[in-house]
């Protein structure tokens, strides 16, 4: 196949990038490097699979030659890169998902989105199902990365039913592992920093609110198995394994060996408290599920900091 990752020198395109190149697929990666690194995508430059594109793809977006699937990435995807680009979010999740979903159609592709456990909200019903339309502030801070997910989810059903366009919606639920970035704000790499500098693990609220983490290897091998179904309708990739903030800590400290502290600071606006998928659609369409443990993720994703240099810490 040729496929398209808009994204894809983010946290969790390239490794999807990684994924389709060793299975056999030529790869066209675009990505306007504003949450994305050339670094993360720099063992690819060479390969005779890869093309690697500078686009925005909130502007019209063209590929030439043949493509067999468009797989949109491309968005900030933390509470604190949408809080600082929180106009570009909504684009991404609106303009860019369209234009994607236009080029996916002019090149009669498959089209995979990238959504989010976010379009939950702060949910009322847990574990979260897909057909639970999720308790969202669309006005509070978090609302431009909540409602650009919901609206994209809209927009690929709308030409999956208009134009009969051959659709996936994956519904990602808090992946981690090599290739965060140290300052991207989110809670697994935000701990390992602090533990691995010595410095005190913040953790907001009280700690009891839930995560389910899973580990890129596995998120990536179920949006495979997605992308190769016939699934119109939203899958939830993700692990059904639940922690709380302050578990995740310890098991940050124990990987670390760091005797960091923990400090305590108000919980932010519409903070989920207890985020967990129901994945029975995942295992009984794809035959998915994960395989890796948290504290084996958690000591993987350390051992890839760890080997950072310092100034890659700053």
């Amino acid at each position: 196949m040729r496929v398209v990752v808009t994204g894809g020198a983010g946290f969790l395109g390239s490794h999807l990038c990684d994924h389709l190149i060793a299975r056999g697929d030529d790869v066209v990666c675009i990505d306007n490097f504003s949450t994305g690194t050339v670094s993360n995508v720099a063992h690819l430059r060479d390969h005779r699979s890869f093309d690697l594109v500078q686009h925005d793809v909130s502007i019209h977006v063209d590929v030439a030659g043949g493509v067999d699937a468009v797989l949109h990435f491309a968005s900030p995807a933390s509470p604190v890169d949408y809080a600082k680009m929180p106009i570009q979010t909504l684009k991404v999740g609106s303009l860019g998902t369209h234009n994607t979903l236009g080029l996916a159609k002019a090149k009669g592709a498959t089209y995979l989105l990238a959504s989010t456990s976010e379009v939950y909200g702060d949910p009322l019903v847990h574990p979260q199902v897909e057909h639970y339309w999720g308790n969202v502030n669309h006005l509070g801070p978090r609302g431009v990365y909540d409602e650009a997910k919901r609206f994209a989810e809209a927009m690929t059903m709308a030409y999956c039913r208009y134009h009969g366009l051959d659709t996936r919606i994956v519904r990602i639920f808090n992946t981690y592992g090599p290739r965060m970035r140290p300052d991207d704000g989110r809670v697994v790499s935000n701990f390992i920093v602090a533990a691995l500098a010595g410095e005190p693990l913040t953790v907001y609220g009280d700690g009891t609110q839930t995560r389910s983490f899973c580990f890129v290897d596995d998120q990536v091998r179920g949006i495979a198995a997605l992308l190769e179904s016939g699934e119109h309708d939203p899958v939830n990739i993700g692990s059904p394994s639940e922690f709380t903030v302050a578990e995740l800590a310890e098991i940050v400290l124990e990987a670390t060996g760091s005797d960091s502290h923990v400090r305590y600071l108000p919980l932010p606006v519409d903070d989920p408290k207890r985020r967990r998928p129901d994945t029975a659609r995942a295992e009984e369409l794809l035959g998915w599920n994960p395989s890796v443990a948290l504290r084996e993720g958690v000591q993987r994703t350390v051992e890839y900091f760890d080997s950072l240099t310092a100034p890659g810490l700053g």
